[in-house]
């Protein structure tokens, strides 16, 4: 699976004139972001991190999660609506873990007053690697899908265009076209700008929920444009803003600022760090609104691990997706082995299997943003002392997926240039958009590669692990 110039990573000269020429093309083409000791101010900002090199990415892989993205758009959109599947999957889940169980609450408290929402706008990014399992063979595997706050749709629209500058620079210009165009930041832009559309009021505003800290502004900014150049309005609100200034009339309709707000796209709140009372009272208010919230609460709680390894049970999916047994099949293709702890036989044999074998699984709490898995002697520790407790079902077991690694320059501003053995993962971005009951958008926006050291088990760009990417299909 090696991509055509792995010969020219040992040509130490010819490195440092494309590095060169590859940072300047990323600050060319706005692939940025602020410094951690600006993380407010545009004053100072630097490239986002990214590879020298495109990576070798299977072309039938590629093609399959492309094509299974629908599939996934719709199933998390069934879940969203399934009450009944979501109280019982996370019933475990809730009395141990803080953060679902206060989510939860919310989610109970909406559906009891009555939906006043009527468009649902889902975007999510499916992530996956390539395992090389027994036989060398890479197949395709999740490791999970975000249906809050799925960033670098924005930056990665960007990235392709470096790498074809790159690869120009070391006389690759036959490889630098066949590099694929990718445009995440339009493809989110146009189910938004559609939610919009359907809330039915020209006069109201799309409002992105955004982070105290805004390192990753620019990736906002790009999808941000994409509605300015629809004459659609954006404004940009904390959390804090919402509690202060926020207000609901008798229809519920949601006014920021004197504002109405059609559209909420949280780039915000899907770690508990992210939340004091102020903000739980500020998503609740959200979430009663009339307006279009991607994510709604349910879809939030859609995305946990929990619902992800109960998806791997037997019957779920059929259940879930009845009457589309092809979508069942291409979905169930692209599962890793997930167990569950729950307390019992099977949970408690669960824990014994990753205690006695710990690099064979990760340990993976309901958690997002990067970080938070457990490995090894780590995974083994915690298990060891939870193993007896309720607190194990605030986790989910899942195989370890043992990707091909390949030798790359990973570029980060202020840091030496020296070759990494790397690993990939491939998200795609799924956008769909429902009006009652009716699908009126489901497609997939685009793709986000990002490699990282081997070293790194864990953790996004935003994380400061990975790095952004470009497939080379081979």
């Amino acid at each position: 699976m090696a991509a055509p110039w792995e010969g020219l990573l040992r040509d130490a000269a010819a490195v440092r004139e494309a590095a060169a020429a590859a940072v300047d093309a990323a600050l060319l083409e706005g692939v940025l972001m602020r410094t951690e000791g600006e993380p407010n101010a545009s004053d100072v900002v630097n490239y986002a991190p990214f590879t020298l090199l495109p990576s070798a990415v299977p072309s039938a892989l590629f093609e399959q999660a492309y094509a299974v993205q629908q599939d996934f758009n719709l199933l998390v959109d069934a879940i969203s609506q399934n009450k009944e599947f979501l109280e019982r999957t996370l019933a475990s889940t809730i009395k141990v873990d803080d953060f679902t169980a206060q989510l939860f609450r919310i989610y109970t408290q909406v559906l009891e007053e009555g939906l006043a929402q009527s468009v649902f706008l889902g975007i999510n990014r499916s992530d996956y690697m390539f395992d090389c399992g027994v036989d060398g063979t890479p197949a395709l595997k999740q490791i999970e899908i975000n249906t809050i706050a799925a960033s670098f749709g924005g930056l990665t629209s960007r990235t392709a265009a470096v790498h074809g500058r790159v690869l120009k620079v070391l006389g690759k210009s036959k490889e630098a076209s066949r590099l694929l165009p990718n445009n995440p930041s339009k493809g989110l832009a146009l189910g938004i700008a559609k939610a919009w559309e359907l809330y039915g009021s020209q006069s109201a505003v799309v409002m992105f929920l955004v982070e105290e800290d805004q390192r990753n502004i620019f990736d906002q900014r790009c999808i941000e444009n994409e509605l300015w150049d629809r004459n659609i309005r954006v404004i940009r609100k904390r959390f804090r803003d919402v509690f202060e200034k926020g207000s609901l009339d008798d229809a519920r309709r949601l006014y920021m600022d004197g504002q109405e707000v059609a559209v909420v796209y949280y780039r915000e709140g899907y770690m508990p760090k992210n939340y004091d009372q102020q903000n739980w009272e500020a998503r609740l208010l959200l979430e009663r609104s009339r307006a279009v919230k991607c994510p709604d609460i349910a879809t939030q709680l859609a995305g946990t691990k929990k619902v992800q390894q109960e998806l791997s049970r037997p019957g779920t999916l059929e259940r879930l997706l009845s009457g589309h047994a092809e979508a069942v099949t291409r979905i169930r293709a692209t599962f890793a082995g997930l167990y569950s702890l729950d307390m019992g036989k099977e949970g408690d044999k669960i824990a014994a299997m990753a205690i006695a074998d710990p690099d064979r699984f990760v340990l993976k709490p309901q958690r997002e943003g990067g970080g938070n898995n457990l490995y090894g002697e780590e995974l083994r520790q915690i298990l060891e002392k939870i193993k007896d407790s309720p607190e194990r079902t605030s986790y989910i077991l899942m195989d370890k997926i043992k990707p091909q690694p390949a030798m790359n320059y990973l570029l980060r501003a202020h840091s030496p240039l020296q070759v990494s053995e790397c690993i990939s993962e491939l998200g795609i971005f799924g956008v769909y958009v429902r009006q009652g009951k009716e699908m009126v958008m489901n497609t997939a926006a685009g793709h986000l590669l990002r490699t990282k050291a081997i070293e790194h088990a864990d953790g996004g760009v935003a994380a400061g692990v990975a790095v952004l990417d470009t497939p080379y299909l081979v």
